[in-house]
């Protein structure tokens, strides 16, 4: 049975790519009955009479897997939040930094439309990268209209499946744009009314860019700590999960107990105020969550 990777899902189809060609594809009966639905990114076993009528058979197993947006096998998730149009969100970055960090997906932080920028708030959104760069993070500053930093992220597509994400109206479909014009992916200017940007991605495709594949997601605003353990959480902050061994109580959540390592480092100023109050906003969600399950 030949095999393929499904680079694009819509209407009920699965469209499978190998060396043969773009197969379209049905899921099996069966994948309903068991819950099993098959991804953008699914690597598949399938049959296919021709290149219109075909059954994914099998879904190997996968390595990581992301509900929002629907995809598996990522190696990387290039976060894109806006210097402004809409206003740069740390905490909106660090809720998508957990979420890919909880999968096992290595993320980069890009920040587009900096030639919206005064000098003023120009200097803070470079602190900002800072921060980010001194937890191990690579973080580019872009423009699509000075074309700024797409010579430098143009590379880290390359022999990798990526997935660009992040808010709405950002420009996730302009930075792919500038960096490969032959795309000509669909764009929409900023509300002025709703303050965001318009859906202009659809539906999720993996697509050939460079000597990798990439795909472009509709944009979203909100992500929920699913499934995440109370003392699950800090090991998706670096600077917390260096400290783990360190503190006096096994499962510290660090936020009342004596002799707390990141509790300490917070106090030196090792670590960034922001970001701790981020994880003590994310950990009262997870507990919620956590109650109602069980």
């Amino acid at each position: 049975m030949p095999k393929g990777t499904i680079v694009k899902a819509l209407s009920g189809f699965y469209y499978v790519q190998n060396e043969d060609g773009l197969f379209q594809c049905r899921g099996r009966g069966n994948f309903r009955n068991r819950n099993i639905k098959p991804l953008v990114g699914d690597e598949v076993v399938f049959e296919a009479e021709n290149k219109t009528d075909g059954y994914v058979l099998e879904i190997m197993e996968r390595k990581n897997e992301l509900i929002r947006p629907p995809i598996a096998n990522v190696d990387r998730a290039i976060l894109v939040f806006s210097a402004a149009e809409p206003t740069f969100s740390p905490l909106l970055l660090d809720r998508f930094l957990v979420h890919v960090e909880a999968n096992g997906i290595e993320p980069l932080i890009v920040i587009s439309k900096i030639d919206l920028l005064t000098e003023e708030e120009l200097e803070t959104i470079k602190q900002y990268r800072n921060d980010y760069e001194q937890l191990g993070y690579k973080v580019y500053l872009t423009s699509t209209i000075e074309q700024l930093g797409l010579d430098a992220i143009r590379k880290e597509f390359d022999d990798h499946v990526s997935v660009i994400a992040g808010q709405s109206g950002v420009g996730k479909s302009s930075l792919l744009n500038a960096i490969n014009p032959a795309l000509d992916i669909e764009t929409n200017q900023i509300s002025s009314h709703l303050g965001r940007g318009k859906h202009t991605t659809r539906h999720v495709e993996l697509i050939p860019f460079g000597s990798g594949l990439v795909a472009d997601t509709p944009g979203f605003s909100s992500l929920d700590f699913i499934d995440m353990e109370p003392e699950e959480l800090s090991h998706y902050f670096p600077e917390m999960r260096d400290r783990l061994p360190s503190c006096k109580f096994r499962g510290c959540t660090h936020t009342q107990e004596p002799k707390c390592a990141v509790k300490e480092a917070l106090t030196q100023g090792e670590i960034r105020e922001f970001r701790y109050e981020h994880y003590v906003t994310f950990l009262e969600e997870v507990k919620t969550q956590h109650k109602r399950r069980f």
